[in-house]
């Protein structure tokens, strides 16, 4: 019996440690215990003599309404870009989450490049333009309220931008900005536009920058900043010093974040296109707040959709997410279930 015993414990051990092996090659995308986001097709419902264009930015009001930034017919296809004018037709819109239909546009003949936005707690709108060189804060009925940099002038200096990239807005109005393509810095200025304090550089270094493509805050005040090429997010303190980052092994460009401080998660989007210019398309990435990978979805999994080329990402009071397709010209919504 005592010999029986052994065996069997033996035999118990054996099978513990085989299946915690199994268990370390268990890729996040084939846990058992993921939440599920479903695509929901045909959403938005939009006019049919409506031209989204490239949805550069996201944002959600207080209403929980998408607020789209986005480029219309325009395409960006040359550099410089400051001697194209501006575009013609509205170019911000307001979208009901729940049925995808539009329930305001305007921003016709104010911008150049659209490019990010963000929806601060009193329902402003601010955006940047890569070809204007400036950050622009609107009321929610699309009246200016303050312009930063300089129009159609690039610079380094605390005024002036080199295609600003995003902006995020803290409690108590303060804000940063990412700039962006020409630079490579994050700006902070305070609640009326004065210049604070900056930091990064060109590189690959903790702290650097190779297009700080995408930016925003959790609760705490901590700043997340995509690193599109150098294909990583960065996490940073409220002053700018270095916390933690993600690097994306798999890919080419990180694209933007955001942050659900609701249920304090982190999420991020990419961009791969493989060595023979064949277009694989994005991921969805969801993190903790210490960047610890949770969840990933989208061209390797879970994800029944066109090839997309996600620009920016938001998360609704529910959990849904929302992501601008400028491959598709288009929003996608995915519900979470």
């Amino acid at each position: 019996m005592k010999l029986k015993r052994n065996g069997s414990l033996i035999l118990l051990i054996a099978f513990l440690i085989l299946g915690c092996k199994n268990a370390e090659k268990k890729t996040v995308k084939e846990s058992d215990n993921y939440d599920s986001y479903v695509l929901v097709n045909d959403w938005p419902n939009l006019p049919n003599n409506f031209t989204l264009g490239s949805p550069t930015g996201l944002g959600l009001d207080s209403k929980g309404n998408i607020i789209a930034f986005h480029r219309s017919g325009r395409v960006w296809e040359t550099m410089p870009i400051s001697h194209i004018p501006l575009i013609k037709e509205n170019t911000i819109s307001v979208i009901d989450s729940k049925t995808g239909k539009i329930l305001n546009s305007w921003g016709s003949n104010l911008f150049i490049m659209p490019h990010g936005l963000e929806v601060d707690n009193d329902d402003n709108i601010w955006v940047t333009d890569c070809g204007l060189h400036q950050v622009f804060k609107f009321d929610s009925s699309g009246n200016l309220l303050m312009t930063l940099g300089e129009a159609k002038v690039s610079g380094n200096d605390s005024q002036h931008f080199n295609l600003p990239t995003d902006i995020a807005v803290t409690e108590d109005g303060s804000f940063y900005v990412s700039d962006g393509y020409g630079n490579s810095r994050v700006i902070k200025f305070s609640k009326d536009g004065t210049y604070l304090f900056e930091w990064g550089k060109f590189g690959n270094k903790k702290g650097e920058f190779n297009i700080p493509h995408g930016i925003d805050l959790d609760k705490n005040g901590n700043v997340y900043v995509a690193d599109r090429e150098n294909n990583r997010i960065q996490k940073f303190d409220a002053k700018g010093n270095f916390i933690a980052l993600w690097q994306n092994g798999t890919t080419d460009q990180l694209y933007s974040v955001t942050i659900d401080n609701h249920k304090n998660h982190l999420f991020g989007i990419d961009y791969w296109i493989d060595n023979d210019s064949i277009i694989k398309g994005s991921d969805i990435f969801r993190f903790d707040l210490d960047a610890n990978l949770q969840l990933q979805f989208g061209r390797t999994g879970f994800y029944n959709g066109p090839i997309a080329r996600y620009h920016d990402i938001q998360i609704d009071n529910e959990g849904n997410i929302f992501v601008g397709d400028i491959l598709g010209n288009r929003i996608q919504k995915f519900e979470l279930k």
